[in-house]
């Protein structure tokens, strides 16, 4: 076989095999982690349910002098063992937000982290103290230890979820980048539908924890042979490592490469490091960056507050806590079919579909409001919530695109690093939203309606990308003649934000 002698990381991957059956089952391994991942962060829906009960006060001589607490329903979670109830209740939601705090210093931590040691030992290394805190969980002799090793899973997850999403992008062709994105959500909407069920399988908080951790083992097993990211040891320098990794992945593929050999590149270290100090810094000095980034981190607090106060307070929602789990998780599928079809037309575009899709999920929560106790199944409560919860999913998804496009090259990942900050804010909050109830019934919803339509309408203020190149350089985003191009030149641009929006 004749193979041009030297080739960059792209070539060498075309003649590899962009998808080829080796990268099949290393993406399969990859993206199914999702489901461990997602029974992870929907956990406490299940284990932190509150049941009925009763407090009957026992008197002595007209002065009380105990009280017993009487569970009506018979369920085995944390508040029935450790008696979470009245004063004790808010400890239920600061374990949630525990969780989500850990998840917010896990992004900040392994993504630099990753980018400097390799993904494989990071995502190896995390996923193992995942397993590890999980079954911590399952067996937490107090609430303390319960809620510290949340924040512990929750540190975990927050890392390998972003590594874990940018090896499933760099283990293949850069035209499947926005395919095993795209299935990477897809398996955790999945995921959360599969707690339910085994939600509802088994029972006994324990031993639901202990099941859903276990699934971890076999994924941490089938992940330790994956080979190092060849995408980051080019990036590296380390092309010899690179050659060997591709050479591996060619035999696994069926194809018999023997004369691959890569460019040889420079690493600019100290360039990145001094470019990525100054991208913080122009997100607060530049005028035009400061409104968008301003506007774009209320938007992803507003989507991630509504999206994760709906699927935790699926729990508390008339009708079975299992099948409402189950259907909070299914209900995303339909939302990326139905991103891909608004944000490329051209009467739709990013700006249009984002800000509409958030309305609609304000406004779903808005009707939540007037709804009576014993309405129908079709016109009810949750029905309604469920719907908010697809809109809020759609609408979050164009986010992630949307965001990549509006920063310029040279600073996308510190925008991207900024609005998933916030987006983390929104997680640490959401917890707290669903016992708002305890104020007043349409308490929580009537703060999802708010968030969302004041969302949509600051989403509105930013500008339109679709068919319009994304800006390389902080110059360019003064210059209003940047003109249209190509119908197809965005969608290269959303392909490579897939990789940026998770580092």
């Amino acid at each position: 076989m004749n193979v041009s002698p030297v080739m960059d990381l792209e070539e060498a991957l075309k003649l590899v095999g962009e998808f080829g059956p080796y990268q099949k089952r290393a993406v399969a391994v990859l993206v199914l982690t999702q489901v461990y991942m997602a029974c992870q962060s929907m956990l406490i829906v299940l284990v932190g349910f509150t049941p009925e009960y009763r407090i009957e006060h026992q008197q002595q001589d007209g002065v009380p002098v105990s009280q017993h607490v009487t569970f009506t329903e018979n369920v085995d979670s944390i508040v029935t063992e450790w008696f979470l109830i009245k004063q004790q209740a808010y400890k239920v939601s600061l374990a949630g937000s525990l969780f989500f705090a850990g998840l917010l210093i896990g992004n900040v931590v392994f993504g630099p982290l990753s980018d400097k040691i390799g993904r494989r030992p990071v995502y190896l290394t995390g996923l193992f103290f995942e397993v590890v805190f999980g079954y911590v969980t399952a067996f937490a002799p107090s609430y303390e230890v319960f809620a510290a090793s949340r924040f512990l899973v929750g540190l975990m997850n927050g890392g390998i979820g972003l590594v874990c999403f940018v090896l499933t992008q760099e283990y293949v062709g850069k035209s499947y980048w926005a395919m095993t994105g795209t299935l990477t959500s897809m398996t955790f909407a999945v995921g959360i539908a599969l707690f339910g069920a085994l939600g509802y399988l088994i029972q006994p908080w324990r031993s639901l924890a202990t099941a859903a951790n276990s699934s971890g083992v076999l994924f941490f097993l089938l992940s330790v042979t994956l080979p190092e990211s060849p995408r980051w040891l080019y990036s590296q320098g380390q092309a010899e490592r690179a050659e060997e990794v591709l050479r591996f992945m060619a035999s696994r593929n069926g194809n018999a490469v023997k004369h691959l050999m890569l460019q040889r590149v420079g690493v600019s270290k100290a360039g990145n490091h001094k470019s990525r100090g100054a991208g913080v810094l122009q997100l607060i000095i530049h005028p035009v960056l400061r409104l968008r980034t301003m506007v774009l981190m209320y938007v992803w607090y507003a989507c991630s507050l509504v999206y994760y106060g709906l699927t935790l307070g699926a729990g508390e929602t008339s009708g079975s806590r299992y099948v409402n789990v189950a259907m909070y998780g299914l209900v995303e599928l339909p939302a990326y079919p139905l991103c891909i079809y608004f944000i490329n037309k051209h009467w739709a575009g990013r700006r249009k579909s984002m800000a509409s899709f958030l309305c609609l999920a304000g406004s779903a929560c808005l009707c939540t409001t007037f709804i009576p106790e014993n309405a129908g199944a079709l016109l009810s409560v949750t029905s309604l919530a469920l719907v908010g919860k697809l809109m809020v999913s759609a609408a979050f998804n164009i986010a992630y695109v949307y965001t990549s496009e509006l920063y310029p090259t040279v600073i996308r990942n510190a925008g991207l690093g900024v609005c998933s900050m916030s987006c983390r804010v929104g997680g640490i909050l959401a917890p707290f939203v669903p016992s708002m109830r305890a104020l007043h019934t349409s308490m929580p919803f009537t703060v999802f309606c708010l968030s969302g339509l004041s969302a949509a309408c600051l989403g509105l203020l930013l500008p339109e990308t679709l068919n319009r190149p994304a800006a390389e350089t902080l110059e360019e985003l003064g210059s209003p003649g940047l003109g249209r191009v190509l119908e197809s030149k965005p969608l290269l641009y959303e392909d490579e934000s897939c990789a940026s929006t998770h580092k």
